[in-house]
């Protein structure tokens, strides 16, 4: 599964994404927090810096394009230093702001908050001061707001609402807007306002919601195992979507999918791994935006789903909204991928995966030997080479190969045995088995940026050095530990025990 979505991930392309939304501007004030005000048992916040991001649907926006998606945002802010503010974030991030209208007498939604650290221990969140106006718009904003979504869905492929019912989205402009992005033939997904009515939402093809948001709108709870199929099933009748997405916080989310032509009705609960959170803002956004990419690409809802599971899980490590890359939702797959697979592969195997670890930068090491009874001069052997880069690959002799060299009295591990051992060091990345006198063809595929091998060798006599310097590589000799050999320890036996 790990391999399947690492390719949807890298299949994204730049797909064209309208994003229609509530627009906000996330100030943040940082501050040392050690005294108490003598005037009140109040924390004193000693200003240090201030930061400004873009929050709201903004954040979203940020997110598709950090993603690659060319977005085209329409959403409303004021008059104001915080309207011309978003509006230039959104345009670093490589978002059209055409959409984005400065509407007079409407303030521009602002969310302050206060952030103390004590002792240079990790930032918490104080207090938030919202400044913001979430008086319905009027039937000619509305027109004004439906006109810039039909200009900019022309030629897209995708229709995302963020909806944090801060007056924009009526329910009149939600219909609206629905029914001319399905005649358009986009799929539309939505971020949902915590609201008890989401008839506004109907015909939508996925709302993405969390379970406070869930239980609202479907009058049901959604705290055990048993609740999650009625509240899923109750919200794709009422609106007619192809998939509901309820995110469970530590649970996962539930995924309920209707039935079409192709594939029958679907509902999974998707389960997360454990996180350390630093903060959960911007973890939704960053949910939509990954689902919006991921059925972009041709994801399925599973694997859609999945993939935001993994964004999101991301997202809430960070403090603040912080936008997740391609690059490190393929590196947690990638973790996972050896989670789920351990160390050892065919050369077949491990090739697709170097190329994505180099696109990631990383550089790439190699060694090989026997390694029949592991012993302390292996371990610092490949503690050495592992410092060398970024990823060690070990390739290990065959039984075969073994007694070719050796003779027939070796090895004294088998195979299986000395793999399974290896793959417990921690400073192995991947194993590989051959069977050649020489690790030559190996070496010759993957072209390591570091070959690798003890300093009981000159470098001429290392196999493939020539090779990995003409790509530009090295051969680093590691030191020998004294008196630690397989060899050595294979005597002492024979005198202790022959």
């Amino acid at each position: 599964m790990s391999q399947r979505l690492i390719e949807l991930v890298e299949s994204f392309g730049h797909p064209t994404v309208v994003l229609l939304g509530d627009l906000m501007l996330d100030r943040y004030l940082y501050g040392d927090a050690q005294r108490i005000s003598p005037e009140a048992p109040v924390l004193v916040l000693r200003h240090e810096r201030e930061e400004h991001r873009l929050g709201g649907a903004g954040n979203v926006a940020a997110c598709l394009a950090t993603l690659g998606a060319r977005v085209r945002v329409v959403g409303l802010v004021g008059v104001d230093d915080a309207g011309r503010d978003i509006r230039q974030r959104l345009e670093v991030a490589g978002c059209d702001a055409g959409g984005v209208i400065a509407a007079a007498g409407r303030r521009t939604t602002v969310k302050t908050r206060l952030v103390g650290s004590s002792q240079h221990k990790n930032p918490q969140q104080l207090m938030r001061l919202d400044l913001e106006d979430t008086a319905p718009i009027d039937a000619e904003l509305e027109q004004a707001v439906v006109d810039r979504c039909q200009r900019a869905m022309d030629g897209a492929r995708m229709l995302a609402i963020e909806d944090y019912n801060k007056g924009l989205l009526s329910d009149p402009l939600c219909r609206r807007v629905i029914a001319l992005a399905r005649a358009g033939g986009l799929s539309i997904l939505i971020d949902p306002a915590n609201i008890p009515d989401y008839s506004r939402y109907r015909g939508a093809t996925c709302l993405k919601m969390n379970r406070p948001e869930a239980e609202r709108a479907t009058g049901l709870p959604l705290r055990q195992p048993g609740d999650f199929a009625p509240g899923a099933a109750r919200l794709l009748e009422a609106l007619e979507a192809e998939a509901v997405i309820i995110t469970l916080d530590r649970q996962g989310s539930i995924l309920a999918s209707a039935a079409d032509g192709q594939r029958p009705a679907e509902h999974r609960l998707l389960s997360t791994r454990q996180r350390q959170v630093a903060d959960g803002t911007g973890a939704g956004d960053m949910v939509l935006a990954m689902l919006v990419m991921a059925r972009a690409a041709g994801g399925t809802w599973s694997e859609s789903a999945t993939l935001a599971n993994i964004a999101g899980g991301l997202e809430v490590e960070r403090f603040g909204v912080v936008p997740i890359t391609r690059d490190e939702v393929i590196a947690e797959l990638f973790a996972e991928t050896h989670q789920q697979l351990g160390k050892q592969r065919t050369l077949e195997q491990l090739l697709p995966e170097l190329v994505r670890h180099r696109a990631a930068g990383r550089k790439v090491v190699f060694t090989n030997g026997c390694f029949d009874l592991v012993h302390l001069g292996h371990v610092k052997y490949f503690q050495f080479a592992k410092r060398q880069g970024d990823l060690l690959i070990v390739a290990v002799n065959t039984d075969q190969s073994i007694r070719r060299l050796k003779g027939e009295k070796r090895p004294i591990i088998t195979q299986e045995d000395r793999l399974g051992v290896l793959e417990e060091l921690e400073s192995i990345d991947y194993l590989l088995s051959f069977d050649d006198d020489t690790p030559l063809e190996i070496i010759r595929q993957i072209r390591p940026d570091v070959l690798v091998k003890g300093a009981d060798y000159a470098k001429q006599q290392v196999v493939g050095w020539d090779l990995v310097e003409s790509s530009g590589g090295r051969v680093a000799l590691a030191p020998l530990v004294d008196g630690r050999s397989t060899s050595t320890m294979i005597q002492r036996i024979v005198e202790a025990y022959g």
